[in-house]
Formats: C-alpha cells, sequence, structure tokens
C-alpha cells in the first residue's frame, strides 16, 4: 500500500486472534500497522505483533529494495507495536532507535536493554530531519500509555497517530469505521479523555491531510468527521439520541419487566432504543451502547445481598472508564429483601454529572399492576 510518494505501508493482518488484549471479541481480526518513509534517510514507524515479525520484515524488505533504514521510531510501547524491536535492531545493526525516555524506560523491562549506544530520545517539539520529510514529536501521554508520542511529516502533511484514531478489524475485510473505532476507543482509551482532549488541541494546530493510525485504515477524506467523533467521544458527549437498557435477568421477570419498558419506550416514541442482556452480550458492545447515547436504564436483581455478577461487571466498565453527563433510570428485583437499586447508586455515586430518575420500578419476584405503573412512569420522564 502506497501512501505517498515516500510513505509506504508495511503492517500485517492478523486473523488468529480471537481476543484482543485477552478481552475483546474482533471476528474480523486485527491490523498491525507500521510505515516506512523513503527518503535520504530512511525510518521505520513502529513494528509488530511477535506473531508476525517475519512477514512485517518481508514486507519492509521488499520497500527498501536493498537499502538499509537508518531510524526505528518507537511511538507506543504495547507489545503488539513493539515486540519486534529487538529482532529488527538485531538485522539492521546501524539503525538508531527514536522514542520517549518513557519508551526507553519500558524496552528495558521488555528486552533487557535500552539502547543506551543507539538511541535519540524526543519529548515535546523534538524533530528528526529525514531530508526533504522533516518529523515533529508531539508527546500524548496516557493516549493510552504513558511514554506515547505522535508523528508528524510537514512534508506529505501526514499525522503517525498511534493507538489514536484505530479500530478493531483486519485492513482486508470491509467494515463501518465507527462502529469497531468506538468500541475500541471507549474499550482501551475511554478513560483518558481529558489526555484525549489536550492531544486533540495538539492537533488542531497541525496542517493534516492524512491520518495513519496503528491500527485500522489510513484516513484520507473527510477528516472532520473522524476528528469530530474523537471529541464527541473523549469529551463523554451524547452522540446518538436513545434509550439502552442493560440488564440481567435470573428467571425472566426482570426481562419481561425490561421488554415492557422497551415496548412502552418505542410506542410512545423513542428515535432509538437498545437492549442488552448483559449475561449473553458483547459487554463491550454493551458498554459502547451506554456511552454512545444519552440515557441508560440498568435493570437487575438483587443477588446475594448484592447485585448480579454481570451487572457489577457492566457499571465497573462504566465507572473506570469515567462515566458521565447521563440519565439513568433503575429496575430491581427482589423476593424478599430488593437492594439492587441500593447498590447500583452506590457504584455510581462518584461518576459526574448523571442524572437519576425519580420514577424507577422496584419489582418483587414478578409484575403487578403497582409494578407495570411504576414502568409506564419511568417511559414517560425517560421520554421527557
Amino acid at each position: 500500500m502506497t501512501i505517498t510518494n515516500d510513505i509506504k505501508y508495511i503492517g500485517v493482518n492478523d486473523h488468529k486472534i480471537d481476543l484482543f488484549e485477552g478481552q475483546y471479541i474482533v471476528p474480523n481480526g486485527m491490523a498491525y500497522n507500521s510505515y516506512v518513509i523513503m527518503d535520504e534517510k530512511i525510518a521505520v514507524m513502529d513494528t509488530v505483533d511477535k506473531n508476525f515479525t517475519a512477514e512485517w520484515l518481508g514486507n519492509l524488505a521488499r520497500e527498501l529494495d536493498g537499502r538499509k533504514p537508518d531510524y526505528l521510531i518507537v511511538q507506543h510501547m504495547e507489545p503488539d507495536h513493539s515486540a519486534s524491536i529487538d529482532i529488527f535492531l538485531n538485522a539492521y545493526p546501524e539503525a538508531t532507535v527514536v522514542a520517549s525516555a518513557k519508551a526507553f524506560a519500558m524496552m528495558k523491562n521488555f528486552f533487557g536493554t535500552d539502547y543506551a549506544d543507539r538511541r535519540i530520545v524526543v519529548g515535546e517539539g523534538d524533530t528528526l530531519n529525514l531530508g526533504k520529510h522533516v518529523l515533529t514529536f508531539v508527546t500524548a501521554p496516557m493516549v493510552h500509555w504513558p511514554e506515547v508520542i505522535v508523528t508528524y511529516d510537514a512534508y506529505d502533511k501526514v499525522l503517525f497517530s498511534a493507538d489514536g484514531f484505530g479500530k478493531f478489524g483486519a485492513l482486508d475485510i470491509q467494515e463501518d469505521w465507527a462502529c469497531e473505532a468506538r468500541r475500541y476507543y471507549i474499550g482501551i482509551v475511554g478513560k483518558y479523555g481529558s489526555q484525549v482532549q489536550a492531544l486533540l488541541k495538539k492537533a488542531a494546530g497541525l496542517d493534516i491531510s492524512t491520518i495513519c493510525p496503528l491500527h485500522g485504515p489510513v484516513l484520507t477524506e473527510n477528516l472532520g468527521y473522524y476528528i469530530n467523533l474523537y471529541d464527541i467521544w473523549s469529551s463523554y458527549k451524547v452522540e446518538s439520541e436513545g434509550i439502552v437498557i442493560a440488564y440481567t435477568s435470573v428467571y425472566g421477570n426482570t426481562k419481561a419487566a425490561v421488554e415492557l419498558l422497551a415496548e412502552m419506550l418505542e410506542k410512545k416514541g423513542c428515535p432509538k432504543v437498545v437492549v442488552n442482556d448483559l449475561a449473553r452480550c458483547d459487554m463491550a458492545e454493551a458498554v459502547e451502547d451506554a456511552f454512545r447515547y444519552g440515557k441508560l436504564v440498568l435493570a437487575t436483581t438483587t443477588y446475594n445481598g448484592d447485585i448480579f455478577p454481570f451487572m457489577k461487571e457492566f457499571i465497573n466498565h462504566l465507572t473506570e472508564r469515567n462515566y458521565q453527563n447521563r440519565t439513568i433510570g433503575m429496575i430491581e428485583n427482589g423476593s424478599w429483601a430488593p437492594t439492587a437499586a441500593k447498590v447500583m447508586n452506590k457504584m455510581l455515586e462518584g461518576s459526574k454529572n448523571l442524572t437519576f430518575t425519580e420514577n424507577n420500578v422496584k419489582i418483587l419476584s414478578a409484575l403487578n399492576d403497582a409494578s407495570r405503573a411504576q414502568i409506564e412512569a419511568l417511559a414517560n420522564e425517560l421520554l421527557r
């Protein structure tokens, strides 16, 4: 793949992986992106996962066509991008590593050396001259590790964005960008919204024509669309109008309440109702929905004086990603001592700018006229 006359794609597709980072389902695989800038000096942008080192080195050799790389620029030390550093440096012993100080400390942890005799440490605003291409480094701490840098090439107006603007999915599969980029962002980067905002402000001062991320497709058109989504996600704004209902149900009674609420909401004109059974759905998809839409209903049973485990896991995913600026309604079920609403409120008390509905639902084992009326009152309040 040719990015520009001088910048070539040398990354790989991974269709062997089932869970990215050991937890995210990736039915369409993953791309581990790497690039090479061909100039008077040659710079390689990041490496790939250890399972694809040989393929990656073959891609690089093809583009080099007998030349030798001068620099390996390491933007991010997560192993899916850094695992091949040591093998690369053994293959090209005259190459110099360029990275942040914190990245070199991590290399010591991963490889037993920080390459003190062949390295360049860079920070905010530092540059590297390749010839026509002068690279400027921009620090991006906690997007989403502390050592991260991104790199701007003024000649071709390319931003090498590290994990920013990445998505799940291999590059030989065609799929909607926003869906898998949203799930990727919220799952992996979502906690660090303020740091992403800081990086977006830095990027706003650059003339960018192309974004080259470490996962997912190279972005070349309508960049405002992608940047606007990143602004929404990283500032925890509502992206789409609608209501999400996330539930667990043991014997079907809580599920019946959820189905009744969803039916009422749709009949009353709700533009979008999304229902997630937390015991059966992809948890990352459910978390994505909670961040995408403005209103969320949590419905669960009291369980061992607490709440059902899948609901506890779901709320933990929300709170550890700084869930905020949303409206929350609750449905609790319990046969003798319902405490689910109390527990859920407690779990969410540290979250910012949450509005809790006045009309919530208490079910004592199964629906009755009183709890059905509560569901209708909740539906009316959510649609106000």
